[in-house]
């Protein structure tokens, strides 16, 4: 999939004021308009900055995409990074030009999801002295896996998207403090009850939903509500069978490897995953490592195993 640079395909400075971005559309759009556009791949061009307008206009889709930075190059292999948006506050301005399918995969990748529902909650302005509840704000948050496991209090700060005086789009942040429900699990949400907008005419404000994304983990990996672990084995505890330490989130375990295992067999420890009215279970996938050859002994138990054992592993290619 393709970068693609809004700021170029509206011949655009990424310090331009929301008018710059309103009249560059304006006239760009004419330029390419199917209707009255001479050019081979106008219609193309007129797609182009109708998705790039979506983007640019909107303060908080533009933020975003702003802080992917400005070293990407259109036409750059690009792939979004793990939450690449998590800490933005949203309130989920909804499109004006089509749905997101109308867009390119790139622009899919980026906001498809995220802005398909034109914000939960948008009230109708009614006639003066009309109360109505104020809209829900949205935002994914990133937390350890450990919050999720034990449960966690933490202060989050969040970037809220607003444009100044002077058009330009820039970020306040917005610090809270978070109880996260011990067992919640990736793309569940945590809700805030009163921290969106407020309401319209003195009525209730909205509600602040934080979609939890969790953080890679340098030892473990989530698969819906069970974690993994590859645990290193050293090739004789795998052929001849051990007991040997193996971490989990809840502490260390004797674990039991069978004689003959080959790397990749998978030993499961019930219910030892994300805690739940149906907790995951805890998996251990063995991982072979070879002893280096660092010294003279080493290098003479290698070649003699060779000798005497005649394995051949490439037999089942007849070779």
């Amino acid at each position: 999939m393709e970068f693609r640079d809004y700021y170029q395909i509206l011949e655009l400075e990424r310090d331009a004021s929301q008018d710059d971005v309103k009249r560059a559309y304006r006239k760009l759009a004419r330029k390419y308009h199917p209707d009255v556009s001479s050019e081979a791949d106008a219609e193309e061009k007129f797609k182009a900055v109708g998705e790039a307008y979506e983007v640019l206009k909107d303060p908080e889709k533009r933020a975003a995409y702003d802080q992917l930075g400005a070293d990407w190059q259109a036409g750059q292999e690009f792939n979004a990074p793990p939450g690449w948006d998590a800490g933005f506050e949203f309130s989920g301005g909804g499109f004006t030009q089509g749905d997101s399918q109308a867009f390119s995969d790139f622009f899919e990748s980026l906001f498809g999801q995220r802005f398909d529902s034109g914000g939960a909650s948008a009230f109708k302005r009614g006639p003066r002295g009309y109360q109505g509840r104020g809209q829900d704000h949205h935002a994914r948050i990133m937390i350890d896996l450990e919050d999720s496991l034990n449960g966690a209090s933490r202060a989050i700060t969040l970037r809220v998207p607003e444009v100044d005086r002077t058009g330009h789009v820039y970020t306040r942040n917005h610090t809270l403090n978070v109880k996260i429900p011990k067992g919640v699990a990736p793309g569940q949400q945590i809700r805030l009850q009163g921290q969106g907008d407020p309401g319209p005419g003195g009525g209730p404000a909205g509600d602040l939903y934080l979609e939890v994304v969790f953080k890679p983990h340098r030892r473990y990996r989530l698969e819906g509500r069970d974690i993994y672990l590859y645990l290193p084995v050293a090739p004789w505890e795998a052929a001849l069978g051990a007991t040997v330490k193996a971490p989990t989130p809840t502490g260390v375990v004797d674990l039991k490897i069978p004689a003959g295992s080959k790397a990749g067999k998978k030993m499961r420890i019930k219910g030892r995953g994300l805690p739940g009215k149906q907790a995951g279970d805890f998996y251990v996938v063995i991982e072979l490592v070879l002893p280096p050859v660092d010294d003279d002994k080493v290098k003479q138990a290698y070649q003699d195993l060779a000798r005497v054992s005649g394995f051949n592993p490439r037999a089942d290619l007849g070779v």
